[in-house]
């Protein structure tokens, strides 16, 4: 498994050699091995990469993340046939539990909705109303209490900018954000060989990571944390290397101090195991105490 997150920010050629990956600009020639590399974000769209290169990452259930003219991604690898992908495993995963998918989301949401407060009243704002929105939390949330919990808090922490549909250099950061730690956890998904497909609350038919879509919830707000902390006007490629960097944020999963990428690598194990009933229980907690900004691990 690798753990470098490798991004691309100027005209390149990425090509294959030597059980490395290099990326060759007008100023100088990168050798990375393959096997450091967790995530690999082309973040322009003057590289040109080869086929070479996409299929050894395959091989070693690596991502590569393309992204479009302003710089947001849009599309990613997703492998075939991981090595440990079989019927049987598919098979279970079609016949999840329906109790313990239920009791997961339920988790997922709290969770999430909780980081919410935390990262709001961090901030030195008022969360009570998301407090009582929480305090109406049902089963398998009935209600819809994220939605609603997810519009005061947005518009608590962005205020003009709350509207997430529109166009701005602080959506562009947010969604940009959400894309790394979506593409970290299809990564885990597919590499205990399920299906990102097929989700436990998501079923849209024209998202193919559904089930990637669930299980990141909880980690949500450390993307809005950092967004909301910066001033910024435009997106600009030292807000996106920030924002990779994110996935080596200090912090405590269940109790324990890790990283951010260390951390959904466990919270998808947990979260498939227990809903393959591999496990019992399901425990999910996320703590995050600040948001850091550490210098990225490889970036051209």
């Amino acid at each position: 498994m690798g753990w470098r997150t490798v991004v691309v920010t100027q005209h390149a050629k990425i090509s294959y050699s030597g059980h490395c990956v290099v990326v060759q600009t007008q100023d100088s020639t990168n050798q990375i091995p393959v096997s450091d590399i967790q995530i690999l974000l082309i973040s322009t769209t003057r590289a040109v990469i080869t086929s070479a290169v996409i299929s050894e990452l395959a091989k070693h259930q690596s991502k590569v993340i393309f992204t479009d003219n302003s710089g947001e991604p849009v599309t990613e690898t997703m492998d075939y046939y991981p090595n440990n992908r079989d019927p049987q495993l598919l098979q279970t995963q079609f016949n999840w539990n329906e109790e313990r998918k239920t009791s997961l989301w339920t988790k997922i949401i709290v969770q999430k909705i909780t980081n919410q407060i935390y990262v709001t009243e961090a901030l030195g704002i008022n969360a009570q109303d998301l407090k009582d929105e929480l305090a109406k939390l049902e089963i398998n949330d009935v209600t819809n209490r994220e939605a609603v919990v997810a519009r005061k808090y947005f518009s608590l922490l962005f205020e003009s900018e709350s509207s997430r549909r529109n166009f701005s250099p602080i959506n562009a950061a947010l969604n940009y954000g959400y894309a790394i730690i979506l593409s970290a956890v299809n990564r885990e998904i597919a590499a205990n060989g399920y299906l990102t497909q097929l989700g436990v609350h998501h079923h849209s038919q024209e998202n193919d990571f559904n089930l990637g879509s669930d299980l990141m919830e909880p980690f949500r707000p450390i993307v809005d944390w950092w967004v909301k902390q910066k001033k910024f006007n435009d997106f600009t490629p030292d807000i996106k290397f920030g924002l990779v960097d994110l996935l080596n944020l200090k912090m405590k999963y269940n109790g324990q101090n890790t990283i951010l990428r260390n951390a959904i690598t466990k919270h998808v194990d947990n979260c498939l195991k227990y809903l393959s009933g591999e496990i019992d229980k399901i425990k999910i907690e996320v703590e995050i105490s600040e948001v850091s900004n550490n210098a990225i691990n490889g970036h051209v």
